[in-house]
């Protein structure tokens, strides 16, 4: 497959690391682009599941092609979101062309775009909230274990696949909004802020919408997921767009997931066992 040329790529909530990421089909996805800028929007790596008896290959192969993309010359930048926190402690650290940061601003064809991981408005990840809020992600990853059981299953007798972890998510997510309703809350301080674009990621949902109030307007964006939706944001001539993986696109990928040289496996051992502290 050639690789499609774009200007920017906008990628969250991976969950590398878990049970649920579809570190294969992102790594398909990777290997098919070649982007300037890659925004990495929070939740890559998941800290609140993390265990180091569980990291297989292909979840190292997906670090492997963000690498490959860097030492091409592209330009990425690492959003942490509140399933990495615990990079927040090295916030702005850069080094080439990676930087890591909480929040990014960037000025794309003369229009401004706020760009952040989106739980910062978000009260079930604050406090006395936040221990249910990592309760529900490990309830979430036995719920992805049971739907690849009854996938499978159904698969056998020839039946379609549902989606049992996408429908408590949707669910999850209506309630959520109500108390928080974090997307318009962000969009109004894109207004005031004057920004052209604000993208987010955290609730798991690819979105494209123009939210407007009596001070102005600004166009909202999320980037969706690798755990179900298997989106991201994509910006090429002069437009953005939602991508969405589509398997049968993809069938002739070749991926590889167990050659990882052993500088790069290092470096990333150091950031895993890290996690672990």
């Amino acid at each position: 497959m050639e690789k499609r040329a774009i200007d920017v790529v906008v990628l969250s909530d991976t969950h590398l690391g878990t049970y649920g990421c579809r570190a294969k089909e992102l790594v398909a996805y990777l290997k098919s682009i070649m982007p300037s800028i890659l925004i990495l929007n929070g939740d890559i790596i998941d800290g609140w599941q993390f265990s180091k008896r569980y990291f297989p290959n292909s979840h190292m192969a997906v670090i492997k092609e963000i690498l490959n993309m860097m030492m091409s010359g592209c330009r990425v930048f690492y959003i942490t979101g509140n399933h990495d926190e615990i990079l927040r402690k090295y916030s702005d650290f850069q080094l080439s062309n990676f930087l890591l940061t909480d929040k990014l601003v960037l000025e794309i064809n003369h229009k401004m775009t706020w760009i952040f991981h989106g739980d910062v408005f978000d009260n079930s990840t604050k406090g006395s909230a936040k221990i249910l809020a990592k309760m529900g992600s490990n309830g979430y990853a036995l719920l992805l274990l049971l739907n690849r059981m009854i996938n499978a299953a159904l698969q056998l007798i020839g039946r379609d696949r549902i989606s049992l972890s996408k429908r408590v998510m949707a669910e999850v997510n209506k309630a959520v909004s109500k108390v928080n309703d974090f997307e318009q809350i962000a969009a109004e301080l894109a207004i005031e802020k004057k920004y052209d674009y604000v993208i987010c990621g955290h609730i798991h949902q690819p979105q494209m919408r123009e939210i407007e109030t009596e001070k102005g307007k600004v166009t909202y964006m999320n980037s969706g997921d690798w755990v179900e939706h298997l989106t991201s944001l994509e910006y090429y001539h002069n437009a953005w767009r939602i991508f969405r993986y589509e398997e049968n696109e993809f069938q002739h990928t070749s991926i590889e997931v167990n050659q990882t040289p052993s500088v790069i496996t290092d470096e990333i051992n150091f950031y895993i066992n890290s996690l672990a502290i």
